[in-house]
């Protein structure tokens, strides 16, 4: 019966872990701030899976445009790098670390970026 009782909570209890990271999505924030540090409000943030994308600004997995405080917060992302384009005016990212690390599964994963 003890045996039985182990197994039984080392089944469920591993259903219970995977159960728990399906049900928190992967999440990517970005915060687009200027050369001064300055959040940067109604910025076009874009994100690719690839670079060849991202070099042609084309087949962006997603875009979001940033709030009062910088913000764009992309929902249900992969667990994988992406590469990061922002604009606002005649500003862009270009050079300003524009891919991330792997992003870690079921977290909300935060990156900055500078446009100038």
């Amino acid at each position: 019966m003890r045996v039985f009782i182990f197994f039984s909570v080392l089944f469920f209890g591993s259903l219970e872990n995977t159960a728990e990271a399906q049900l928190l999505p992967t999440k990517l924030r970005i915060t687009v701030i200027d050369g001064l540090g300055n959040f940067v409000e109604g910025a076009t943030v874009s994100i690719y899976e690839n670079e060849a994308d991202y070099r042609a600004s084309e087949n962006a997995f997603a875009t979001l445009t940033t709030d009062k405080k910088g913000r764009v917060t992309f929902k249900e992302v992969k667990p994988m790098a992406y590469f990061v384009e922002a604009k606002f005016e005649d500003k862009d990212n270009d050079g300003e670390g524009v891919m991330t690390s792997e992003l870690s599964e079921g977290k909300l994963n935060k990156v900055n970026t500078v446009i100038e």
